[in-house]
């Protein structure tokens, strides 16, 4: 008898582990949770819509809004200590993009928005 509770117990202890996912629970504030490759790809395309909103010179704020959603995503892309180093060096170009938006130099902020996009384009090289 003792032997087919502890059996009944074990067998229900992994059903109901086995039935949760381990990516739903990582993400229990609600937001949706990618891999690290779509992370970055999803932040590269933030990147390029920046870039060319700078091309365009169609606004302060539309390139501004870019560059957050940019960093926004970012922080997403998590998978070993070399990927999240590279990761930082990438959101200090868009820091420094930001700040050259804020002086009104939109070709240094290209420049940086450029080197922040190939900054992130090469942490797949790292996964």
């Amino acid at each position: 008898m003792k032997l087919l509770k502890s059996a009944v117990v074990a067998a229900s202890l992994a059903l109901s582990l086995g039935s949760f996912s381990t990516t739903a629970v990582a993400c229990e504030d609600g937001r949706t949770c990618y891999g690290p490759e779509q992370a970055i790809d999803i932040t590269v395309g933030h990147v390029a819509e920046a870039i060319k909103a700078a091309d365009d010179k169609s606004g302060k704020q539309e390139v501004l809004m870019h560059i957050k959603a940019a960093k926004d995503s970012s922080k997403e892309i998590n998978a070993n200590d070399v990927v999240d180093r590279k990761r930082q060096r990438a959101v200090g170009h868009l820091k420094k993009a930001k700040s050259a938006l804020k002086n009104d130099d939109f070709q240094s902020a290209e420049d940086h928005l450029g080197a922040a996009e190939k900054g992130f384009n090469e942490l797949k090289s790292f996964l």
